[in-house]
């Protein structure tokens, strides 16, 4: 946590998007709370609420120039807004804060954020902003062309997507980590291996059967699973966490590992960091984007994009 101060001057105004969906509703619970504590610091802000994280990005992008965001929601609420926060060439980003109160709030987990400490979320507007990094991702199609998105914590290939896709289908009153284990215990069963090519920075990095792999600029996923322990948000590198050939036996005890943050030195795991990584398997994977399903992809390019978010409460 910084330890530098800055003036209570420096908040900039807030636009609070809230997301009604996250956490099962649970924002929408928490948002009298919250919004009496920003009142009662006196803290200026306007309400974004809307179902989609297109509408909420359309009113971030209308807003003046000066205005942070305040995300009240999950990792894929900031995922939503990313596009309008990034700082490029042409363009100054716009300060983010976060205020988890999602499924899984990882990227706020990392922080030491809380899921309803809105106190302690608040306090932190008044610590000097750091600079953290994002995530680009490509999703290569035939031809060359493809979607890109840019993401904050991280991405799943393979059997972390399918278990976001199970996800679903767990019981109403399983939220974060119980959720996400739950989960992962279903998709056990549908474990498949497929031949992946991985290159970090130009150079050969992996190649084999895998069930799965993950690109992180955060530390954890699926509410507290630590995928990447050793990741930093402010080192302008990704890392790249692959599993190697294994069975059902074997994942679930590397699953068990992941919990605590100590598989790195499993023989099936294959990690490094770069500044770029191309991912090709041989028939389609699922994929997520911090914790949301974007389909099955053949090949994908990803490259940290270092220091192009301004973080107020990190």
């Amino acid at each position: 946590m910084p330890d530098v101060s800055a003036p209570e001057s420096s908040v900039p105004p807030l636009a609070v998007v809230l997301n009604p969906n996250a956490g099962g509703g649970l924002a929408t619970r928490e948002w009298p709370r919250l919004e009496a504590e920003l009142k009662r610091r006196g803290q200026p802000f306007e309400l974004i609420l809307e179902d989609s994280g297109e509408d909420a990005l359309a009113r971030i992008q209308a807003l003046p120039p000066r205005s942070g965001v305040l995300a009240v929601g999950g990792d894929g609420t900031v995922g939503a807004l990313l596009p309008a926060l990034v700082s490029v060439a042409d363009r100054p980003g716009r300060p983010l804060a976060v205020v988890p109160l999602g499924t899984g709030n990882d990227f706020a987990g990392m922080l030491g954020l809380k899921t309803g400490q809105f106190a302690e979320a608040l306090d932190r507007l008044t610590f000097q902003p750091r600079d953290v990094d994002a995530l680009e991702v490509h999703i290569l199609e035939g031809d060359g062309a493809g979607r890109t998105h840019v993401l904050l914590n991280g991405l799943g290939l393979g059997f972390d997507a399918a278990v976001t896709a199970n996800m679903a289908h767990a019981p109403a009153r399983f939220q974060g980590f119980v959720r996400y284990a739950w989960s992962a215990i279903a998709t056990v069963r549908e474990l498949h291996l497929s031949e992946v090519q991985i290159t970090l920075d130009g150079q050969p990095f992996y190649s084999g059967l895998s069930p799965i792999v993950a690109v992180m600029n955060g530390t954890r996923y699926g509410g507290g699973f630590q995928i990447s322990p050793q990741s930093s948000p402010r080192d302008g590198l990704l890392d790249v966490v692959a599993g190697g050939p294994m069975n059902r036996f074997q994942l679930v005890g590397l699953m068990l590992r992941v919990l605590r943050g100590t598989h790195l030195d499993q023989p099936q795991v294959h990690t490094a960091q770069g500044r770029e990584v191309v991912i090709r398997w041989d028939a389609p994977t699922p994929i997520h984007l911090d914790g949301d399903l974007h389909g099955q992809v053949m090949a994908i390019r990803v490259r940290v994009l270092a220091g192009v978010v301004k973080l107020l409460n990190g």
